[in-house]
């Protein structure tokens, strides 16, 4: 959380091995991550994979850039939005947030895809 109390969110589009973009939520300290490949969706109802990966520190929250080659995440970073998000649910299957961001706002929620993996979720954009 920033000084004001609201939770920040950012969308990096990340051309790495695979071109995918990753979405971080701020929470606990940290940014809960995970890779997106076909991005956030922007109709509702639809369902995009969502990979769980590492947290990352908060500080990456405005990271742009080249990550060096032998580097884990090697490839270009650019923020393809940003902004503050409203928790509204946060349990170990089921994630529901409003995001306030310049391109992307509403309700999304992420919930485990467990048939896939323990690491797969599938993100959606709620109907309003």
């Amino acid at each position: 959380m920033n000084g004001e109390g609201s939770a920040r969110f950012v969308l990096h589009d990340h051309t790495a091995k695979h071109h995918h973009f990753d979405l971080r939520l701020e929470k606990d300290g940290v940014l809960k991550s995970w890779a997106v490949p076909k991005g956030l969706p922007e109709v509702p109802g639809e369902r995009r994979l969502a990979i769980a990966v590492e947290d990352h520190e908060i500080g990456y929250i405005g990271f742009t850039g080249t990550i060096p080659e032998g580097e884990y995440g090697a490839g270009t970073v650019a923020i393809a939005d940003t902004g503050s998000y409203d928790l509204l649910a946060w349990g170990d299957d089921r994630i529901e947030v409003i995001l306030n961001g310049t391109r992307f706002s509403g309700k999304y929620v992420l919930v485990r895809f467990k048939k896939a993996g323990e690491n797969e979720w599938l993100v959606m954009k709620a109907k309003e």
